[in-house]
């Protein structure tokens, strides 16, 4: 029986923005682009009894614990599936030890608050986030980094095995296809936050995570980012919902001793307006490959402009130590807002 120590349990004010998110998502929010409407996306009677296992029972679970309408969990948690931009990065140093840092990125054009500055989702997240421990038998499974009230994952590790991050993948046939096929009735993919949860459980070691995360069908396109524990184990996974597209690996023999992966395919330029690709190897290549650590990947995701108003936490990972850290971020102005 798989359980995390950390559970659920929030302090009055997470409660109180858990609340505020549920009852955002619907209200119109200003931005940018004017006035826009968080999708009301609480398909309850096409998704309610279709989750697989845990799923669908936490999902209950926490609606009865917070006293919170069970469609508007369910919403919460396909939430995550549409709006995750993120910076992660692999790097391995002179001595083969790999290394795993990201930034999450979450909230864009989810409303702007013009007084401060700052993304409304993107603040209200922070009180939010908590780091997971799943235990089994009294021991660790995996550790987390998470939202409460959420059932996936979207950055984890198994001490001694591997890392792991998704970052979204910006493609026309995306998720919002994937959720309404299912809705319909097809159910031959999974959820994005649940496969990873279900690697970081199940799998017993970096190949094994590779090969379920490049064949197994999922609802969205997304960028797998797996570490492992030995030189060469990194990997950026480039996923279509039905194939992987692209597998690029560390390669230290060859130069290269570090991938990078925002939320553009690596074989395109990114958008002109939200380019953190560039800045991020440029800090690396400037790092190094000798100095490269937990301390300086850190400097590196805080440079603006991988570091921005989206920014939620900086998670950093060592497998082989056993270290994982996580820091809530804030961008003080000058700062981009994505």
């Amino acid at each position: 029986m798989l359980k995390c120590f950390k559970k659920y349990l929030l302090s009055p004010i997470g409660q109180q923005y858990l609340e505020q998110i549920l009852c955002n998502r619907t209200k119109p929010q200003s931005s940018p682009l004017g006035p826009v409407r968080v999708n009301s996306f609480v398909f309850q009677p096409g998704l309610l009894g279709n989750f697989p296992g845990p799923f669908e029972e936490e999902m209950k679970g926490i609606a009865a614990v917070t006293d919170t309408p069970l469609g508007e969990i369910i919403s919460f948690n396909v939430f995550y599936e549409f709006f995750t931009i993120c910076t992660s990065v692999i790097t391995e140093d002179r001595q083969g030890h790999v290394l795993h840092g990201r930034n999450m990125d979450f909230g864009i054009f989810l409303g702007w608050n013009i007084n401060n500055h700052s993304w409304v989702i993107t603040e209200q997240l922070k009180p939010l986030t908590v780091n997971l421990d799943f235990q089994r038998n009294n021991k660790t499974v995996f550790k987390a980094t998470s939202f409460a009230g959420y059932v996936g994952m979207l950055t984890g590790f198994k001490p001694g095995l591997f890392s792991l991050t998704l970052n979204e993948r910006f493609s026309t046939n995306g998720g919002y296809m994937g959720v309404l096929e299912w809705i319909l009735g097809k159910k031959d993919a999974m959820w994005i936050g649940f496969i990873l949860r279900s690697v970081l459980e199940n799998s017993t070691s970096y190949e094994e995570a590779k090969n379920i995360l490049t064949k197994t069908k999922v609802l969205a396109p997304a960028y797998f980012i797996l570490g492992g524990n030995k030189t060469g184990e990194g990997c950026v996974i480039t996923r279509d919902r039905k194939r992987s597209l692209d597998v690029y690996e560390l390669d230290p023999k060859q130069g290269r001793w570090y991938v990078v992966q925002t939320n553009y395919d690596r074989w395109k330029n990114p958008f002109f307006l939200d380019d953190r690709r560039t800045p991020t190897k440029m800090c690396l290549n400037r790092t190094t490959q000798e100095n490269i650590s937990l301390a300086t990947i850190y400097d590196v995701l805080s440079t603006k402009p991988v570091l921005n108003k989206l920014t939620v936490y900086t998670t950093l990972m060592d497998v082989t130590k056993g270290r994982f850290e996580s820091y809530l971020r804030d961008c003080p102005d000058p700062c981009i807002g994505w």
